[in-house]
């Protein structure tokens, strides 16, 4: 049930997000244009959900939000868990002094204050290596490659311990003492069965680099406007919480249902 319920939630957010050109031009509106006369403009059929400080439809800044907030939160997830099982699965197969070496760097990066180092991270000039701000799709590599950068760790960890579990089996032994070289051995029973777990642990990641993400753009060091994502969003709306009410809540019920999809994933998932 829970399952199925998180499914469903995450699959109403991305569909949202791919429908936002067909809903933009069904309603007749550019989520990206400015309409001065039209600010603050409670929902009406015109403007399903209202419009925010410059006149700008919130319907449609939310769903052009959902493409590039989830976008963010499933390229994170895939490039954290891609490289943390692979350090994982490393350091349970070599041991010795390279499962100690990646485990210490695991624990370095555990020690350090996430958010002060996402922050300096997301502040510094990504223009020297061709990334510049301002541009949706350069803002999204950045953000994934910061929050990929200690997204790996907790997936490290965790598919070390499985790793570890595993190659203890009996059914391991078998199969090395059957003449299976360590590839086959990774591939066909370790990785198979440590499968579940990471998928846990990635439904969780995609939670947390959304969250993450909207932190950095309510911050001003995320996706930068004109481009729509729920953080920057949130951070335009920060002073109208009284005046016009709908220009937060809606961002902010947007992020909760991704976060509680995700984390209903995963807990499905584990159950």
């Amino acid at each position: 049930m829970r399952l199925r319920l998180g499914i469903l939630l995450l699959g109403l957010l991305a569909a949202g997000g791919l429908a936002a050109p067909w809903v933009a031009g069904w309603l007749g509106l550019d989520p990206f244009a400015p309409d001065l006369f039209n600010r603050f403009a409670p929902a009406s059929a015109t403007n399903p959900l209202g419009t925010d400080d410059l006149g700008r439809d919130v319907l449609l800044r939310l769903l052009e939000g959902a493409r590039v907030s989830l976008a963010v939160g499933v390229a994170t997830a895939l490039a954290a868990t891609l490289l943390g099982t692979s350090i994982g699965l490393l350091a349970a197969w070599r041991g010795g002094v390279v499962d100690a070496v990646l485990m210490r760097l695991a624990d370095g990066l555990l020690a350090l204050p996430a958010l002060p180092v996402l922050v300096v991270l997301a502040a510094a000039d990504t223009g020297r290596i061709g990334l510049p701000r301002g541009e949706a799709a350069s803002d999204i590599v950045r953000i994934v490659a910061i929050l990929s950068v200690f997204g790996w760790v907790g997936v490290a960890r965790l598919a070390r311990a499985a790793a570890l579990s595993v190659l203890a089996r009996d059914y391991v032994r078998a199969a090395r003492a059957l003449g299976a070289g360590e590839g086959r051995v990774l591939a066909r029973h370790v990785l198979p069965n440590i499968a579940g777990p990471i998928a846990i642990a990635a439904a969780l990641t995609v939670a947390g680099a959304i969250l993450a993400e909207s932190t950095l753009s309510f911050l001003g060091l995320g996706i930068a406007p004109p481009a729509a994502s729920w953080g920057n969003m949130l951070a335009n709306a920060q002073d109208l919480v009284f005046s016009a009410p709908w220009v937060a809540v809606w961002p902010g019920l947007a992020i909760l249902a991704a976060v509680a999809g995700c984390t209903l994933v995963a807990d499905g998932l584990r159950r």
